[in-house]
C-alpha cells in the first residue's frame, strides 16, 4: 500500500483463504474458509508499523490484525489466537510473561536445492568448518553482516539479550528479552523478517528451517514462560517463601496433557522431525525436569522471582504466534482443571509411553485431528483448516522421490 493510503486510513481486505494458503502456495477446499471465500479487514497494530532500515528506499512494515468485516478477530489468525489466550489469562487476572530464543543458520546462497547448505565465505576468505560453538570471535568472518543485524535490531526497537554462537556449523541464536506474549511473538516475526533481509543484502541466506544440515544439531525456538499477578506484578509460580505453588505444578500438569496433541503446532512441517528424531538438545518428549535438557519440559535454574517453564519443543520454523499461544493455551488448561504433572525425571531417563509424542508429521497431524483439546481450546475452524493446509503439504512431499531412495532403494530386488 502507497504511504498516502495508508496515513488516509484506507482499509486494505484480504480473501478469508489466504490465512490457510499452504507453504507451496495453493489452497485447501473452499469449506475450510467459507464457501464464498469473503473478505477480511488487516488493521494495523498502531504500536507495530515500522520504518524498514535496511531498505535503500522508504518502506514501513505495518504488523496487522486480521478482522472479520463485522469487527471480530478472525478464527483463522495465529495472531488473534494469542490475544484470546491472553485475555482468557487477563480474566483470572494473570498475566503471562514469555521469552523466545531462537537459532538459525547462516548460509552461502543455494542455487540448487539438490545440493546441500553450505557455511558462507567470510571476511577471513574462509569457510567455518564447525569449531566455533560458544566462541567469543564465533562471528568475526560475518562482522558486517552481524553489524547491520545489530543496528537494524535497534531501529525497529528489538532488544536483544544475548547472542551465541551455536553447536552447528554457522548456527547463532538470539535471546529476546521476555515480556508481554504478543510484543514477544511480533518481535520473533520481525527479527526472522530482518534476518533475512539483511542476508540478502550481504550476499547471505538465512535458514530457519528446523534441520537443514545433516549430521548437525537442528533450530529450536525455545519458548520460556512464566505468569505474574496483574495487580501486584509478582510470579505466581513461587509462593512468599520461595516455594514452587500449586499453580507452577498445574501449568506443568497443563503442558504435558497438551504436548502430543499440539505437536503439528509446534512442529508444523516435514522437516521438523528430522531435528526430532535426533533428539540430542531437541527432546520429543513431554517429561519435564529440573534443568535437564533432555526433557521437553525444562526448569531452568533460578531465582524464584525467575521460576519458569522453558518449552523445548517448537523448532525455529515454527510461527511464533501460534506456538507461544499453544504452549500457554495448554498451562491455562491445566490451572482450570487442576491437573498434576507427572514426577519429575533427572539424568539418563527412557520417556513413558504416555508421554512420548509423534515422531512424523503425518503421525502429529492425525493426533491434532483426533484432539478434542485443540478444538476446544482453538476452535473447531481453525483446527480442521490448518490440518486441511498442512496435509496438502505433506502431501506434496510425497509426491517426489528423495536421492536417499534412489541411491539406496534402487538396486534393492
Amino acid at each position: 500500500m502507497t504511504a498516502e493510503g495508508f496515513l488516509e486510513g484506507r482499509r486494505l481486505q484480504l480473501a478469508r483463504g489466504v490465512l490457510l494458503q499452504c507453504i507451496m502456495g495453493g489452497y485447501p477446499p473452499a469449506r475450510f474458509y467459507g464457501g464464498d471465500d469473503g473478505d477480511l479487514a488487516l488493521i494495523a497494530d498502531p504500536d507495530q508499523i515500522h520504518p524498514l532500515p535496511w531498505s535503500d528506499e522508504p518502506r514501513a512494515l505495518a504488523i496487522c490484525d486480521a478482522d472479520e468485516l463485522s469487527g471480530e478477530s478472525s478464527n483463522l489468525s495465529t495472531r488473534g489466537q494469542l490475544k484470546k489466550v491472553i485475555a482468557r489469562y487477563a480474566a483470572r487476572g494473570l498475566a503471562p510473561v514469555v521469552a523466545t530464543e531462537l537459532e538459525f543458520f547462516v548460509f552461502a546462497p543455494n542455487t540448487d536445492p539438490t545440493q546441500p547448505f553450505r557455511p558462507p565465505v567470510g571476511i577471513d576468505g574462509r569457510r567455518e568448518d564447525g569449531l566455533s560453538a560458544f566462541s567469543v570471535s564465533s562471528n568475526n568472518g560475518l562482522r558486517p553482516f552481524f553489524s547491520e543485524v545489530y543496528k537494524c535490531m535497534a531501529a525497529l526497537g528489538l532488544p536483544r539479550d544475548t547472542f551465541m554462537h551455536e553447536m552447528g556449523v554457522s548456527q547463532f541464536e538470539i535471546n529476546l528479552l521476555h515480556g508481554d506474549p504478543l510484543l514477544l511473538a511480533d518481535q520473533t516475526f520481525l527479527f526472522k523478517h530482518l534476518l533475512k533481509e539483511v542476508a540478502l543484502k550481504h550476499g547471505l541466506t538465512v535458514v530457519c528451517m528446523a534441520k537443514p544440515l545433516a549430521h548437525t544439531p537442528g533450530s529450536s525456538m525455545h519458548i520460556h514462560q512464566s505468569l505474574v499477578d496483574i495487580d501486584t506484578g509478582k510470579n505466581v509460580f513461587s509462593d512468599a517463601n520461595g516455594e514452587p505453588t500449586a499453580m507452577f505444578r498445574h501449568f506443568i500438569g497443563g503442558q504435558q496433557a497438551g504436548m502430543a496433541d499440539f505437536t503439528a503446532l509446534f512442529a508444523p512441517n516435514v522437516n521438523s522431525y528430522q531435528r526430532l528424531c535426533h533428539p540430542y538438545a531437541s527432546p520429543n518428549n513431554a517429561c519435564w525436569s529440573h534443568d535437564n535438557r533432555s526433557a521437553g519440559l525444562r526448569i531452568p535454574a533460578s531465582a524464584p522471582v525467575a521460576r519458569r517453564v522453558e518449552n523445548r519443543l517448537p523448532g525455529a520454523d515454527a510461527n511464533p504466534y501460534l506456538a507461544i499461544a499453544a504452549s500457554l493455551a495448554a498451562g491455562l488448561h491445566g490451572i482450570e482443571h487442576e491437573l498434576e504433572p507427572s514426577a519429575a525425571i533427572q539424568g539418563e531417563f527412557e520417556v513413558p509411553d504416555n508421554l512420548s509424542l509423534p515422531c512424523t508429521l503425518h503421525a502429529a497431524l492425525e493426533r491434532l485431528k483426533r484432539s478434542q483439546l485443540a478444538r476446544e481450546l482453538f476452535g473447531q475452524e481453525f483446527i480442521e483448516g490448518y490440518v486441511a493446509s498442512k496435509t496438502m503439504e505433506l502431501t506434496s512431499f510425497f509426491d517426489e522421490i528423495t536421492p536417499w531412495e534412489r541411491r539406496v532403494l534402487a538396486a534393492q530386488a
